[in-house]
C-alpha cells in the first residue's frame, strides 16, 4: 500500500504566562487515520519554545519563534 504525503507549513501557537510564540511548523498530512501530525523536529522546537518562554528566556524564543506580549485591555 502507497501512502500519499504532503506538507502544509501552518502556525502554531504557544502561550506561557505573559508571553506567546508564533512557531511556524510543518503538518504532515496522510492517508492515514493520524493526520495532520507533527515531525519529532517540530515537536522539540515547540517545546524548545516554551521551555524558554518559561524561563522568561525570550531572546532564545525568539530565535525559533515570533514572540509577543499579551496586554489585559479590562479587568
Amino acid at each position: 500500500m502507497r501512502w500519499i504525503c504532503y506538507f502544509v507549513t501552518a502556525p502554531k501557537l504557544v502561550h506561557e504566562g505573559q508571553f506567546v510564540a508564533q512557531v511556524e511548523v510543518d503538518l504532515i498530512e496522510t492517508d492515514s487515520g493520524w493526520a495532520p501530525h507533527l515531525s519529532l523536529d517540530d515537536a522539540y522546537t515547540l517545546d524548545d519554545v516554551r521551555e524558554a518562554l518559561r524561563r522568561g528566556d525570550i531572546q532564545s524564543a525568539s530565535r525559533k519563534a515570533q514572540v509577543f506580549v499579551l496586554t489585559p485591555v479590562a479587568l
